[in-house]
Formats: C-alpha cells, structure tokens, sequence
C-alpha cells in the first residue's frame, strides 16, 4: 500500500515536471518570435510601466521598491550605453579583440554593446513585472520620506550618465545608429529614371 503512495507521488511530480517543461518550451517560443518585432516589444514593456506607475501611485506607497527598481534600470542603462571591450579598463583585451577606432585612420569595427538590446529588454520588462507583483505584498511596503530617495536618484543619475557621456567623447563611440547613413537601394533608382521622362 505505501508502494502506492509512492508511485501515485512520483507521477504527480513527473507531471509537475512535464507541465512546467512544456511551460518553458512556450514561453520561450513566443519569446523568440517577439524577437524581431522591437516596436511592440517597447510598446508592451511601456505599458507595463505606466501599470506599476498606476499601482504606486493608487497605493500611495512601495517607495522604496521603486527605488530598487530606478536603481536596477540604470544599471542596465549603462550596460546598454558601454561597449562590450571597454578599453579603459583592459587595453589588452581591446587590443586583441573588437575594438573602438581612437584615431580617424583606424580601421571602422562595430559598436558592439555589452547588454544587448533584446537583453536589455528583457531584463527591463522581467524588473517592471517582479516590481509590480512586489506591491501586493505589504512586507515592502517601507515607510520612507519618497522626495529624498528621488532626489538621490536624480543625482545618481545625473553623475552617472555625465561619466558615461565623457567616456563616449574619449573614445569616441556612438551607441546610436540616429543619424548614420542610411542606404535606399534600387528604390531611388527608379524615382529618379521616372523624372526623367
């Protein structure tokens, strides 16, 4: 009889595993296929904030995980804004691999990121939804003065994003493609051999 037991709780976690492996498997195949579709995925992970935005301000609290959060997403802002080799930290490493040109004769490589955009999104996304899931739980709730820590932020972020601006000048890198040249194709050939008939 206890055989059975046993057997009858060995096939509910097999099914448990099953279920959460056919859970996984589909999530990351909508993952996967929301990859190309950049506009959208912003567009989700905006309304995703405006929702968290919505829910601290209706419960007039969770300051503090707000925070967290504003801390977290500026620590993937610079991830995002430096390259993958930073070479004032490594000269070797960027000597060896993919490296930022420093003179106007060095040969053009890449801007390669060390957070890639998809990353950056995804971790931008996963931090709004464990935030928001955070205010149902009153543990969180930390009573604080919200003026000084958004202060402190602001000022964080400020002399954060000066040094990372200052690091861009002196190497001289772009983390933008806004305003590179951008090539039409055959397209403007045919516009301009239709003006001239």
């Amino acid at each position: 009889m206890e055989g059975g037991d046993s057997s009858g709780a060995g096939g509910a976690v097999a099914a448990a595993a099953k279920w959460r492996s056919d859970a996984s498997r589909a999530f990351q195949y909508y993952l996967d296929r929301s990859t190309p579709h950049a506009t959208g995925r912003w567009l989700g992970t905006l309304a995703a904030a405006a929702i968290y935005a919505l829910r601290v301000y209706m419960v007039q609290g969770f300051y503090i995980v707000t925070y967290g959060l504003g801390i977290y997403l500026l620590n993937l802002l610079i991830g995002f804004l430096s390259p993958m080799v930073d070479p004032e930290l490594d000269p070797s490493a960027a000597a060896e691999g993919p490296a930022l040109p420093t003179r106007g004769s060095d040969e053009f490589k890449p801007f390669i990121r060390r957070l890639a955009e998809f990353k950056f999104w995804y971790a931008i996304t996963k931090a709004f939804v464990i935030a928001f899931v955070m205010t149902f739980f009153s543990v969180f709730d930390v009573p604080v003065f919200w003026p000084i820590l958004l202060c402190y932020w602001v000022v964080l972020f400020v002399l954060t994003m000066k040094r990372q601006i200052v690091h861009m000048i002196k190497y001289k890198y772009v983390p933008f493609s806004i305003g590179k040249q951008k090539y039409g194709g055959k397209k403007g050939v045919a516009s301009t051999s239709s003006s001239k008939d």
